[in-house]
């Protein structure tokens, strides 16, 4: 019996042990750089997705919360709104297609008592589009008071468009007429103005305003 056995028993016992060291699984950057290009672009894609969702998140929260602060506004009380926003540099938003204006939660209150000292909203003024929606079937006393209202808001249209003036008031007094020309009382007419700081009218502005009016 020759001791030659024992190298090939040896050789038998270390070849698997060489195997296992060799079958370690690859790792997480090897197992991506296997995969096929379309597998690389969908992973790709929802890397970036989750980065965008993280950072629309960061920068939601940077802005704060936003509050109505007027909503059905005329165009003009709008715009005249939107520019004294900018000029005291208050950030806002639209909402509701353009109907409301949003600014931040923190600042409502201030910036309300703001605009209001500065005359805003001033409101709408109704003019003579009120007798165009009257309904079917008014009374007359009813249709010649939407008619002075129209008048009325027409008359403020005109005033409101001179540029010292911030707003105006027109009150008409239009005496129903009769048959009797002696007995016909004549209208008359009371006009409120209220004039920007440091701003006045001259002798030809009121004489216009008045010849408006009494035309």
């Amino acid at each position: 019996m020759e001791v030659t056995v024992a190298p090939n028993t040896s050789a038998a016992v270390a070849s698997p042990a060489s195997q296992v060291i060799d079958a370690t699984p690859p790792g997480f950057a090897q197992r991506v750089m296997g995969l096929p290009m379309q597998r690389k672009l969908m992973l790709a894609g929802g890397i970036a997705a989750i980065f965008v969702i993280f950072a629309a998140m960061l920068l939601w929260g940077r802005e704060g919360d936003y509050r109505v602060l007027y909503t059905n506004l005329s165009d003009k009380d709008g715009g005249a709104i939107l520019a004294q926003l900018q000029q005291m540099q208050v950030p806002y938003k639209h909402a509701d297609g353009g109907a409301a204006i949003l600014v931040p939660a923190d600042k409502v209150h201030d910036v309300r008592l703001k605009l209001a000292s500065a005359g805003l909203p001033k409101g709408s003024v109704v003019g003579f589009e009120l007798m165009e929606s009257q309904k079917f079937g008014v009374t007359q006393f009813q249709e010649r008071l939407n008619f002075q209202r129209g008048l009325e808001g027409e008359l403020t249209r005109s005033i409101q468009a001179i540029a010292s003036v911030q707003s105006a008031r027109v009150h008409l007094a239009l005496p129903n007429q009769n048959g009797f020309f002696r007995e016909q009382q004549k209208a008359s007419a009371s006009v409120v103005l209220t004039l920007y700081a440091g701003r006045t009218l001259d002798r030809g502005q009121l004489a216009g305003i008045v010849h408006l009016v009494s035309s």
